[in-house]
């Protein structure tokens, strides 16, 4: 007999019966709140993605953070040199656990046009550990949001999580 039998018939329709583990799940993967680091032409679209014709609002997503300790979501979008990896670095460090990020565009991700660049940083993954990369240059807001919600899924389900710390 499980519990879900032990719940009244009139009741059924209005109970819902999870663990605390789920419910944590739950409420994580639906209120991120972001801290930005829009380091070049990929912070406009980011900012497109909050914008009232995509409205990343509707996904829980609309707080954006102007301090890291009261962020849980990293969004990095934009070309990172070497210059700016220290900065970045700190301010991942500060972000309170459970922490994610997401690399946003083809700089970001891989150092896109400027990967020979000796001052550019080829992908932020050399830094931080990222959750979720986003292609493009620039990606459309649209893919944000489809980041983001892969994003959801990956802290719903963290066993299909593989973060790659380096």
């Amino acid at each position: 007999m499980e519990i879900v039998d032990l719940v009244p018939e009139v009741l059924k329709n209005n109970v819902m019966i999870t663990t605390i583990d789920g419910l944590f799940k739950w409420a994580r993967s639906n209120s991120l709140w972001p801290l930005t680091s829009g380091l070049s032409c990929c912070a406009i679209e980011m900012m497109c993605a909050a914008a009232a014709r995509f409205d990343l609002a509707r996904f829980g997503y609309e707080v954006f953070r102007p301090s890291p300790r009261q962020a849980d979501l990293f969004i990095v979008a934009g070309t990172l040199t070497w210059k700016m990896a220290p900065p970045l670095k700190r301010l991942y460090e500060q972000m309170p656990e459970p922490k994610y990020v997401i690399a946003m565009g083809s700089c970001a991700n891989a150092g896109g046009p400027f990967a020979d660049a000796y001052s550019v940083v080829p992908g932020i993954d050399k830094i931080i550990p990222v959750d979720v990369f986003i292609p493009g240059c620039p990606p459309r807001p649209e893919a944000l949001i489809y980041g983001m919600l892969q994003l959801k899924e990956k802290i719903r389900h963290p066993e299909i999580v593989q973060r790659t710390a380096k």
